[in-house]
């Protein structure tokens, strides 16, 4: 016990109960106590407490589970707009913070977090578990060994199905106020991704984004799922009494504070797109094409980096109306072959887990005594401000038609890193 990390879990939704509860204590018991859990509704924290297999006290108020608790670790699993205070009480009570992604939504929530952290000296670390994926870690072992040269630029193109795209337009993440919209809350995985695998920042967007299928464009509205007359007619009917897991958490805990899971996608207020597409210029020259779409027939990614040598490929199969093999294909291509092949194909079979075995690797990173990471997987605060910002930077560059610079929205998140090469280069590093 005393070699354990005591955790506190706040917030019981889906992924606090599932990735950071009943699983992290799963696989992990041994190296981990959870002593509190703390959630706004009281009815939703006792339904993931049963869930999650554990006796640890329910706290309505952090300060107060904080207090009492004295926790080491805080994992921080509530709607993304509230990060910024749980993150920083947390940090503030001498425990480190493991946060759910995105990290904020703001520039300023973001400084806030990053001042907290320096002043305190303790540890947030974003759970980006795209980079753990057995697939990504391979994509970045061949680009850090230069085998299409330097990269010039990358296509990435993300799409959601209308089961797991449209979900986001039921919840609270439809508010650009709460999520930051779906450029903060969603593509900050992939910007992120972006970031790490072309190990530079990014230097400006430009974007376009609109609300093309739901919200105001939907042909009828209701109060909810379940409530709505027009339950017969519609594509994006969910029956959440068909889930028991979501209709445990969500349904009588409802009547606390109002939330329902099944909200109608075509909410007039809904204030996000569901259609984007941005144009990033990266500090080292690299030139990337994003796009985000939300109610395809089909789930997963494209991506490829073209380069002076070659070009790197992947097309990745998440759902789909056909049988997909339970493997990766990374597409290696050389310009120049000179003896070697001129395409390889390389296999990476799927990993057991969420994410492809990504979130597996993820927790052993964090946790497993003398856990090593080196290609840099493990991301802190600093990776989760820069990939917020590039999600701010597209949003507010659709909105008003501009070309935004993240240097512009957050000074000194530059400055500090120019200033760092300089004492680098003045040492002879």
């Amino acid at each position: 016990m005393d070699n354990k990390r005591r955790f506190a879990l706040v917030g019981t939704g889906n992924r606090g109960t599932t990735m950071w509860g009943k699983d992290l204590l799963a696989g992990w018991r041994g190296l981990v106590d959870l002593v509190a859990i703390a959630d706004t509704n009281s009815l939703r924290a006792e339904r993931a407490r049963t869930m999650i297999a554990t006796n640890a006290p329910i706290y309505d108020s952090v300060d107060s589970m904080l207090a009492e608790t004295r926790p080491d670790l805080v994992i921080v699993c509530t709607p993304d707009d509230t990060h910024d205070d749980i993150v920083v009480r947390a940090l503030e009570s001498g425990a480190d913070v493991i946060t759910e992604k995105p990290m904020s939504t703001t520039v300023e929530k973001i400084r806030r977090i990053l001042e907290a952290e320096k002043r305190t000296g303790r540890r947030v670390d974003v759970s980006f578990n795209y980079r753990f994926a057995p697939t990504a870690a391979r994509i970045k072992e061949l680009l850090n060994a230069g085998e299409i040269g330097r990269i010039t630029s990358v296509d990435f193109h993300w799409y959601l199905d209308t089961r797991h795209g449209a979900d986001y337009f039921r919840r609270w993440h439809a508010y650009a106020e709460r999520s930051g919209s779906l450029f903060v809350h969603k593509a900050t995985h992939h910007f992120d991704l972006l970031n790490w695998y072309l190990d530079s920042d990014p230097d400006s967007v430009g974007a376009f984004a609109d609300l093309q299928m739901y919200g105001r464009k939907g042909p009828f509205r209701g109060p909810r799922c379940k409530l709505c007359p027009h339950k017969s007619e519609c594509d994006f009917y969910l029956d959440l009494e068909a889930d028991p897991f979501l209709d445990a958490l969500y349904e009588e805990p409802s009547e606390i504070d109002g939330y329902f899971r099944d909200g109608c996608v075509f909410r007039e207020d809904i204030d996000i797109p569901d259609t984007m597409v941005a144009n990033i210029r990266y500090r080292n020259d690299v030139h990337v094409s994003y796009s985000l779409n939300t109610f395809q027939p089909i789930e997963g990614h494209h991506i490829a980096f073209n380069g002076t040598k070659g070009r790197i490929e992947l097309r990745q199969y998440e759902d789909q109306p056909w049988e997909a093999p339970p493997e990766d294909v990374i597409l290696l291509v050389r310009n120049f072959p000179k003896g070697k092949a001129a395409v390889e194909r390389i296999t990476v079979p799927h990993s057991a887990g969420g994410h492809y075995g990504g979130d597996d690797r993820l927790r052993n990173t964090l946790f497993k005594p003398g856990a090593t990471d080196p290609l840099g997987q493990r991301a802190g605060a600093r990776a989760g401000a820069m990939s917020v910002l590039c999600g701010i930077a597209a949003l507010e560059s659709a909105r008003k038609g501009k070309v935004v610079r993240l240097a512009d929205l957050m000074p000194e998140l530059f400055v500090e890193e120019t200033q760092a090469v300089s004492r680098l280069a003045a040492n002879g590093a």
